[in-house]
């Protein structure tokens, strides 16, 4: 469901590909500036390679989104407020900074810095020691980017573990948010009713069909829960099953490992999942969560070794789920 489901496009809408372009001014071929390589992954609609900037050998990740995959004239519009959006959130330390936009008749290219520490849950499962802490970290730097998204007026509305990229190797390296494909801007007191984001992820009020802002702390919230037991809090075999689930909206903090989990974790999570998005914490007030503040509540000995093995198991069908999903769009 990681693809918007609004129904608001019509048959008038349809644009005439050969005609059409997104970025207001013409530019340069891509290819006269950097050498494109090799493939780095495959989303919904666009797939993003690795390349070099010719004059100065830099490496950057570049983001092609296909001409034929762009139906109708708010499928256009939606890629030039991408570009809009990552621009306006380009300064933040924890957001993939954008290089430049490139268009020809065939795509439209977005540059971007590379980030080559891989994704988050990988990388916790590779360092093999984790704690409460380091979890409380994490969500940390994650609502610091909603809590800036909110700030500058914009709604991600698709905050998924995968969309966040550590930039190096290294054991400081930052975790910086990547993808703002289904990402809008909005106004105080403005709702949507677009269905969109990712099953797992997606708070009950976006699938009531009449949500803002607020549903980014709910995903947030599902992403620490995940952090901390290894499986997310809504689950069933079916997509139309996690929905009754997330609309059933009942946690589990009973079985293994949440008794051992801090009282002020799980404190935090059913705040950050209240159904009620006017009473659910603000980005902000998160921010303001004493186990999130006081380095001392969330405790640092490693969580039990079934959580990371989960982490793994998660991480793993969520590969295949997109393997799937990248045969099915290169047939298309």
């Amino acid at each position: 469901m990681a693809a918007k489901s609004s129904s608001s496009s019509t048959t008038t809408n349809v644009v005439t590909l050969k005609a059409a372009w997104v970025l207001p001014q013409r530019t340069q071929n891509i290819r006269e500036v950097y050498e494109v390589g090799r493939k780095l992954g495959q989303g919904q609609f666009g797939t993003t390679f690795e390349c070099t900037r010719r004059a100065s050998g830099g490496k950057f990740a570049c983001k092609s989104i296909p001409k034929r995959k762009l139906l109708c004239k708010e499928d256009y519009e939606d890629v030039w407020r991408e570009i809009q959006i990552m621009h306006h959130l380009s300064e933040h330390a924890n957001v993939v900074r954008i290089e430049g936009t490139y268009e020809d008749s065939t795509a439209v290219h977005l540059v971007m810095e590379l980030c080559e520490g891989g994704e988050l849950f990988d990388r916790i499962v590779q360092k093999g020691h984790y704690s409460e802490r380091q979890a409380a970290r994490l969500i940390k730097t994650i609502v610091e980017v909603v809590e800036a998204c909110h700030s500058l007026g914009v709604m991600h509305r698709d905050l998924k573990p995968e969309n966040f990229l550590f930039d190096t190797i290294d054991e400081d390296a930052k975790l910086k948010a990547t993808d703002f494909g289904l990402s809008v801007f909005y106004k105080p007191g403005e709702s949507f009713c677009d269905v969109v984001g990712s099953p797992y992820y997606v708070a009950p009020e976006v699938l009531r069909k009449l949500y803002g802002p607020e549903s980014d702390v709910w995903s947030a919230g599902v992403i620490l829960y995940i952090l901390l037991s290894g499986v997310p809090p809504f689950w069933a075999e079916s997509e139309p099953g996690i929905f009754r689930q997330i609309l059933l909206g009942k946690l589990d903090f009973h079985s293994e490992p949440w008794p051992s989990i801090s009282d002020s974790a799980k404190d935090l999570i059913r705040k950050m999942l209240d159904q009620n998005p006017k009473t659910r914490l603000t980005a902000h007030e998160v921010l303001r969560h004493p186990w999130i503040v006081d380095d001392n509540i969330a405790p640092d000995k490693p969580l039990d070794s079934a959580v990371l093995s989960r982490l793994k198991q998660f991480s793993a069908m969520n590969k295949l789920k997109k393997m799937a999903l990248r045969f099915s769009s290169e047939r298309t």
